[in-house]
């Protein structure tokens, strides 16, 4: 499994950042391969941070070759005032279920990752 961690600063959104950011969401949901992200606001520094998961990488090319995501890449800088992106290997995710999480289940994928803790998969029903 991976992770892609998108950190930005926001700036001033309109509506066609929303309807961009829409299209792409749907877009990464209907791949096969995707399975949840969750987002974090930090307040001290305005930086907002989305991690999104996926089974493969082959899965997370997908999304980031689509025409619409290099389309919407090449106009960030209307809407955010910076941005980084780490893309890594999930090794193991577990927990003791008290809360929901989009790896909750996840088995590590054919990519040659390693667990040593419980792992289930839950595809694409978090978002």
């Amino acid at each position: 499994m991976y992770s892609a961690t998108f950190t930005f600063a926001k700036g001033e959104y309109d509506d066609e950042f929303h309807q961009r950011d829409q299209a792409i969401a749907e877009i990464a949901k209907s791949i096969p391969g995707y399975l949840g992200e969750e987002a974090w606001e930090n307040t001290a520094s305005g930086l907002i941070s989305t991690v999104y998961y996926w089974e493969t990488l082959e899965a997370l090319h997908q999304l980031i070759e689509h025409p619409k995501h290099q389309a919407a890449k090449q106009l960030q800088g209307r809407w955010l005032q910076g941005y980084h992106v780490t893309v890594a290997q999930v090794l193991r995710s577990y927990g003791d279920g008290g809360i929901s999480h989009p790896l909750a289940g996840a088995r590590p994928g054919h990519q040659g990752a390693q667990s040593s803790g419980p792992l289930r998969s839950n595809p694409a029903s978090e978002g």
